[in-house]
């Protein structure tokens, strides 16, 4: 087996210089497709995401490239499901793709690795965290990051571990209300935290869904209102949150704490769009940058090289995230040392770096369905304007606050 264990992925070019370069290593560029939203409601945390795959790309060209070719990432542009099949379906026979990097939200990934499975092409996802995108018995679909399932199971145990504590109460004296936009993410974060509170034994006291198109939740905020929700676990996209909070300040009504499952809740665009009100709101999502670097030893390396590439702070750490991803998946397919899909397989299958070695803090173990088993969500707040992590205690910087909403 070859391993990379306790190799941290900004230092990892030395051992990937050594793999072994044939068939495909013949000169020329080596090009890959990265699929994300670049345009419509989802395109910021598209180009975020897609942002940190690009550092990861230039800093490996710098470095001598993939089989010894320079990479090049030819960008398909996934508005929605349909375009995503179409788009995907063009990088592979236009543009000619050796495989496929994406791609940030559940239903796009969904709808374009069932197309990229028929015709054998591996497909690197990275930011989309639907458990049914590696349960489908796909042989060429891997994913680095979390899943929705690991959301819930953190969300859940934010209520019990973290806020209960912090309250002084009983965690099942606490309301909780389950609030998600009606899509692929939204369904499957939202049932595994259903599940996850009836193993518990906490109080579920709602369960709504809305369109992630919707210009108005009133309605929905006066049923939140009508049980008296304690918590509200939120799964949504940037325009929704902003309407949701928004709605709440019109109401004059706010739980005591909302608790976000990433998407726009790691967004500061979110935070000034919603202004005092987001403070002490909490998040559980990808590593960000307010992170324990004894956890997380790189991070500050890659804001350092996202600032000089962008000429501004990372605006989540979906950029993070892809950057791990990228690095990931570049050293398995230089291991791999050709662009055949079972030799990607393998190279990908062997990869093994120990939790709290890279700038996430993740890790590296892939099971056979093609999912990273060593990665894990964390507690976030915003704090002052900015989202610090606040468990658990090894990633953790700061203390959590119990309160939600501006001092005063």
């Amino acid at each position: 087996m070859v391993t990379t264990r306790r190799r941290p992925l900004l230092a990892g070019f030395a051992a990937a210089a050594a793999a072994p370069r044939i068939a495909s290593a013949q000169g020329g560029e080596i090009k890959f497709g990265a699929l994300y939203p670049f345009s419509g409601g989802l395109a910021l945390l598209g180009d975020e995401s897609f942002r940190g795959l690009e550092v990861a790309v230039e800093e490996r060209n710098g470095a001598g490239g993939v089989l010894g070719r320079q990479i090049r990432l030819a960008k398909g542009d996934a508005v929605d499901q349909n375009q995503a099949i179409g788009e995907v379906r063009r990088l592979m026979s236009v543009e000619r793709v050796a495989a496929v990097f994406g791609t940030y939200a559940s239903p796009l990934s969904f709808a374009a690795t069932q197309v990229t499975e028929l015709q054998g092409v591996p497909y690197f996802e990275m930011g989309a965290i639907s458990d049914p995108i590696t349960e489908r018995g796909f042989r060429y679909v891997f994913r680095t990051c979390p899943r929705s399932s690991d959301f819930g199971v953190a969300t859940v145990g934010a209520v019990a571990d973290a806020l209960a504590p912090a309250y002084g109460v009983d965690p099942k004296s606490l309301k909780i209300a389950i609030l998600h936009e009606d899509a692929l993410y939204g369904q499957t974060v939202s049932g595994f935290q259903e599940q996850q509170i009836r193993q518990r034994g906490l109080t579920q006291v709602e369960k709504l869904a809305y369109s992630a198109r919707s210009v108005d939740l009133s309605s929905v905020i006066q049923r939140l209102r009508g049980v008296n929700a304690d918590i509200v676990l939120h799964t949504g996209y940037q325009n929704d949150i902003v309407l949701f909070f928004r709605g709440m300040q019109e109401a004059n009504w706010k739980p005591r704490m909302v608790i976000g499952s990433g998407a726009g809740y790691s967004l500061t665009d979110t935070a000034r769009a919603v202004g005092p009100a987001f403070e002490g709101v909490m998040n559980v999502d990808f590593t960000q940058f307010a992170v324990n670097e004894q956890y997380a030893p790189g991070v500050s390396a890659f804001v350092e090289l996202y600032k000089r590439r962008y000429g501004s702070d990372p605006r989540s750490g979906h950029s993070l995230a892809n950057y791990f991803g990228g690095r990931v998946y570049l050293d398995a397919v230089q291991r791999a040392g050709s662009t055949d899909k079972d030799r990607i397989r393998t190279a990908v299958l062997a990869t093994d770096v120990a939790e709290g070695t890279t700038p996430t803090g993740w890790g590296v173990r892939f099971d056979e369905k093609g999912q990273n088993t060593r990665v894990r969500p964390f507690l976030l707040q915003w704090q002052g304007g900015r989202q610090v992590t606040v468990y658990p205690a090894q990633a953790a910087v700061t203390q959590l606050r119990p309160q939600m909403g501006a001092a005063g």
